[in-house]
């Protein structure tokens, strides 16, 4: 077991997108609350990069403090360089964990870098806790969070379902935690930019319509990411209200939908290659509808009750809600889902919209395991429970 100087129980995170810094974010509010456990930031990958938005900078105006970044990324931003990033960022987390010496490595959802924390975190001896754990996505991701299931010790799940495919997986119940997923609890705690700042902000006309863009990379599919988001690009044209579109992640096939994105010259979609999580829920829950694959849609607007255009594969197998529309690449199939998903008829049905990944107390019920789980011989030693 680990031993660090402080009384406190040291939890370490490592984060290397915005994405599961709004997992992590709320967990942290309350670890740094609690008078017996302290935490340390590691941060990474895209955190750490201008063309993403250099969001670091956010962790700190969130007022937390990074102790380590780790510089991993290659450019080039295909399968090989990120398959040879991640191989980096597992060379330097082992120097890092060792010095940190933390208590509990904290890892949140399905990308490598939390995949690469959790084969450091084991072979170290350091209990690894896993937040969104047993969920089913539809590319690479979904291999990567289940793999990390089998390295982690300790298992929060959103819902029963997810619960139940992590024991399927041969984990012990003693280690499985429904928890829901903490990035619901900003959400129900109205932690969101207001309308009025949003429209003065954003430049966006109260009295129209806009929608809120945001399309990743599928790693399958990489060699078609330029393709697909030139079709979400001529259907948003086609519709011309006012969009707001964040720039993707750094996924293999994500330079093909930056140079798409930077060639544009549409009036009506204004691209960012960041905005702040506060402005991201703000403008989720103004717009009039999402656009693209984020699981934003999937996850977190269902409990704005925003519809969602819900763009290919990358999302398969997730829970919906009654707020999405599933649409293929074709520019004309997500015009039409546009339109379906902004008629009166379907913004009423997403009025009822019942969010399956928790009711906004998910971080409360981590942070308790967090303090008060037996860091012992039998929560290191993974046994099989089958």
């Amino acid at each position: 077991m680990s031993v660090h100087l402080s009384n406190k129980r040291l939890i370490a995170v490592l984060t290397g997108s915005r994405g599961e810094w709004g997992y992590i974010r709320p967990i942290l509010r309350f670890i740094d609350q609690a008078p017996d456990l302290d935490y340390v930031i590691i941060a990474t990958n895209m955190h750490l990069l201008p063309e993403f938005g250099m969001t670091v900078h956010e962790i700190e105006r969130d007022g937390f403090r990074v102790a380590e970044r780790v510089y991993m990324t290659l450019d080039g931003y295909t399968a090989a360089t990120m398959t040879k990033s991640l191989a980096i960022l597992l060379l330097e987390l082992p120097t890092i964990l060792q010095r940190l010496k933390p208590d509990i490595l904290l890892l949140a959802g399905d990308r490598g870098e939390q995949l690469m924390g959790a084969i450091a975190g084991l072979h170290l001896g350091i209990a690894v806790a896993h937040i969104q754990a047993g969920e089913l996505t539809g590319n690479v991701d979904g291999v990567v969070r289940h793999s990390i299931t089998k390295l982690a010790h300790i298992h929060f799940a959103a819902n029963e379902e997810f619960a139940e495919r992590v024991r399927k997986m041969g984990e012990q119940d003693f280690r499985i935690f429904m928890s829901g997923a903490p990035l619901v609890d900003e959400l129900v705690a109205e932690s969101v930019t207001s309308k009025e700042v949003i429209y003065e902000q954003y430049r966006l006309d109260p009295d129209k319509p806009f929608i809120l863009a945001a399309q990743h990379p599928v790693t399958e599919e990489e060699q078609a990411a330029g393709e697909q988001i030139a079709e979400t690009l001529h259907a948003l044209a086609e519709i011309g209200w006012e969009t707001i579109f964040i720039y993707p992640n750094a996924d293999a096939g994500s330079e093909l939908i930056r140079v798409q994105l930077g060639a544009q010259k549409r009036p009506n979609i204004r691209m960012f290659r960041n905005v702040p999580r506060q402005d991201y829920l703000g403008l989720m829950k103004h717009a009039t509808l999402m656009v693209g694959n984020s699981s934003s849609g999937i996850m977190e607007a269902p409990t704005f009750s925003t519809p969602a255009v819900n763009i290919g594969i990358r999302q398969n197998g997730r829970p919906q809600a009654c707020n999405v529309i599933n649409v293929g690449y074709a520019r004309r199939d997500i015009a039409d889902a546009i339109r379906q998903a902004a008629s009166r008829e379907f913004r009423e049905q997403a009025k009822l919209a019942v969010n399956p990944y928790g009711d906004g107390h998910a971080s409360e019920r981590i942070v308790e395991v967090l303090r008060t789980i037996s860091i012992d011989e039998k929560l290191l030693n993974k046994v099989m429970a089958y």
